[in-house]
């Protein structure tokens, strides 16, 4: 996985927008289209970074409907 790769830093873009919450728990996060657009990236770089901010517990996806921040008390205790 090189460093600079464009999903990592898209995955980093918007784990600083969770992080810092301007993407609170339960929000939607813009479609891949936007997110295309936005960030002047391939369909395939969103997907990546989604696929890596899954794995990391961030967001959640849900078929048909969208990819939404996870609440992050979810399974903590």
């Amino acid at each position: 996985m090189p460093p600079n790769a464009k999903w990592v830093g898209l995955a980093a873009h918007i784990r600083k927008q969770i992080e810092t919450g301007e993407l609170p728990p339960g929000a939607k996060l813009p479609s891949t289209s936007q997110l295309c657009a936005e960030h002047d990236v391939s369909a395939i770089v969103v997907r990546n970074a989604m696929i890596a901010l899954k794995a990391e517990g961030l967001v959640v996806g849900v078929p048909g409907v969208g990819v939404f921040v996870a609440d992050s008390s979810e399974g903590a205790g």
